[in-house]
């Protein structure tokens, strides 16, 4: 049995995972922040899990290319876990993002790890069918991920989502640990600990001030363009840098990282906010809510496997993200456009074919990307290409979502101009008539808004991806022989 095949059903475990936790929070976002806090807190429960999975990604990248990626996949899940646990036993605001921080921790290793092992294992030819795979495995947790999430919160409430976790975690540790084998890497020169700690603190300062801006905003930028320049001073310096500059020289990698950026950010931005738009503004369950979700990611399913296995048929990938990108594009316009209405129903057959589309876009970029960038560098830098793709698609993902989040607030706020200090459906339920009437009128209008503010950064990936250069995928492993 090749090794890819034994080391599979771990790998799409371990991105089962991540994906659940990435879309089964979002239908529960107004139910975390009436609980725990106002709308003011909602951003924070999403981009503390998002801020800590992105800066610690370099990390692993460069740390698996070093030591082998085995065993930081196995501390990934058990990081991951652990602060799954502690999430569900969180009672204030703080302790659930300092959780939610801490799971993220993990589930950045786990975003990583899985990549990097499929492209260790598998030729970048052959890689296209099982990136595919894993997407499809992503996207059909997506996909159940909001409609649980919706389940949970309306019959349980939103801790017993973390349930989940643990059984999921101790599965994906023992198969990965009696099935993954790979070589040892060779011996290098010092890892770049300085560089992690420096990018990290970059990527920290950077989300969350934009997060906490205006207030504390200031500072939080402050320390991000000081780790900035003291990041850029490692990387220059160092004999092995956590994430290599170099890499960027090459349009077959820069293309890659930059159309990740954008599409995270658009994505996000918008994913994150469109179940509270729903049910806030339109009066909809969290159940529904998580349902409309569903359709983007349907979409993501069928071309993501679609295209991976064309892209191993033919060799050829350029065509996919290029389509994908004018698809997206033409999706979140659609999604912008739509009109708000009193009936939950009119409003949400229009934002249905917009997601829809919006995910058939989006299906054919994002493992594409990856990709494109593990077969445009060397076996040595494979972490550290994986690492930096995903890395910027998460800064990108990150501030979408505090930027949306900001931009939600400020606008509804201003057309609101009165005091709410818990923006949930059953909080609103016991406003006086008047009072929930204009709280919804208020939200509906603040939100469309966002997502058309997200649709020209998709124009622009379009533009970027007619610049990637279209390299024959080669047809050898980094473990050895064809695969």
């Amino acid at each position: 049995m090749p090794p890819v095949t034994r080391a599979l059903p771990g790998l799409v475990i371990a991105m089962l995972m991540g994906a659940l936790d990435q879309t089964v929070m979002t239908p529960a976002l107004p139910a975390v922040a009436g609980d725990l806090g106002g709308l003011d807190q909602m951003p924070l429960v999403a981009t503390a899990y998002l801020v800590a999975a992105t800066a610690v990604m370099p990390l692993y990248g460069k740390l698996g290319d070093r030591f082998g990626r085995k065993p930081l996949m196995q501390a990934a899940i058990v990081i991951f876990v652990a602060g799954a646990v502690l999430c569900a036993l969180a009672t204030t605001m703080p302790q659930l993002v300092a959780f939610r921080a801490v799971q993220g921790a993990g589930g950045g290793g786990l975003m990583i790890g899985a990549q990097a092992v499929l492209g260790e294992l598998v030729s970048p030819r052959e890689r296209g069918r099982y990136l595919g795979l894993i997407g499809a495995a992503y996207v059909v947790a997506a996909v159940g991920g909001p409609v649980l999430g919706g389940l949970v919160v309306d019959g349980l409430g939103w801790r017993w989502i973390f349930a989940v976790y643990p059984p999921l975690g101790l599965a994906a540790l023992v198969v990965l640990t009696r099935t993954l084998r790979l070589p040892r890497p060779p011996a290098g020169p010092p890892v770049d600990y300085a560089g992690a700690l420096t990018l990290a603190l970059t990527v920290v300062g950077l989300v969350v001030g934009v997060t906490a801006a205006p207030g504390g905003g200031p500072g939080w930028l402050a320390l991000a363009a000081a780790a900035g320049l003291a990041w850029l001073a490692t990387a220059r310096r160092a004999a092995d840098p956590v994430l290599p500059l170099r890499l960027f020289r090459d349009r077959a990698f820069a293309v890659p990282a930059a159309t990740g950026f954008l599409i995270g950010f658009a994505l996000f931005g918008t994913l994150t906010y469109l179940p509270a738009y729903l049910q806030i503004a339109q009066g909809a369950t969290a159940t529904g809510a998580g349902t409309v979700v569903t359709v983007l990611m349907a979409g993501v399913l069928v071309t993501t496997v679609g295209s991976g296995r064309l892209i191993t048929r033919t060799g050829r990938y350029k065509a996919y993200p290029v389509a994908g990108t004018a698809l997206a594009t033409a999706g979140m316009a659609l999604l912008a456009a739509t009109t708000v209405t009193d009936s939950v129903t009119d409003s949400t057959v229009p934002a249905m074919a917009a997601l829809l589309l919006l995910g058939l876009g989006v299906g054919l970029v994002m493992q594409v990307m990856v990709l494109a960038a593990q077969n445009a560098v060397p076996y040595a830098d494979l972490g550290a290409a994986t690492s930096a793709v995903t890395l910027l698609r998460q800064v990108g993902a990150s501030l979408g979502v505090a930027a949306a989040g900001a931009l939600a607030t400020w606008r509804f706020t201003e057309l609101y101009g009165g005091a709410v200090t818990e923006l949930t459906p059953q909080a609103i339920a016991r406003l006086p008539e008047d009072a929930r009437q204009a709280v919804a009128a208020a939200f509906g209008q603040a939100l469309p808004p966002v997502f058309a503010a997200m649709t020209p950064l998709l124009g622009l990936a379009f533009l970027l991806t007619l610049a990637l250069p279209a390299r024959p995928l080669r047809t050898t492993a980094h473990t050895g022989g064809p695969s």
